[in-house]
């Protein structure tokens, strides 16, 4: 049944992805009543995408914390320490990439994978 769900997350976060590149974000970003932040709507694109796809990386973080909770490796706090360390690793690698840096979230989530990474292997 909790593989049924984790091939279910990842299969949604797939999906999500695509159709909200396709269907939604595009559409969004043909309008021309955006606001402005930073003096264009350059960033205010970027932070949407970005967001968007965060969504997608926490719902397969969490497929792979049921996998593991199906397939245990020893401790399953060490093992959802290090899930956790990197979907924030991804996370951060997102807003930087998405919003060259000028999104001051990628700060937070490095701190917070470094932290997870740090306690997973004093655990």
């Amino acid at each position: 049944m909790l593989e049924a769900a984790a091939l279910l997350l990842i299969f949604c976060g797939v999906v999500h992805s695509y159709l909200g590149e396709k269907y939604i974000l595009i559409r969004l970003f043909k309008r021309d009543n955006l606001p402005k932040l930073l003096g264009s709507d350059w960033f205010t694109k970027r932070v949407l995408r970005f967001a968007w796809h965060l969504t997608t990386i926490a719902w397969w973080g969490f497929a792979a914390i049921i996998y593991f909770i199906l397939n245990p490796s020893g401790n399953y706090s060490i093992d959802i320490l290090h899930i956790i360390a990197v979907m924030f690793i991804l996370s951060g690698i997102l807003s930087l990439a998405f919003t060259r840096g000028k999104h001051l979230s990628w700060i937070c989530f490095f701190g917070i994978a470094g932290l997870c990474i740090a306690v997973g292997n004093n655990y």
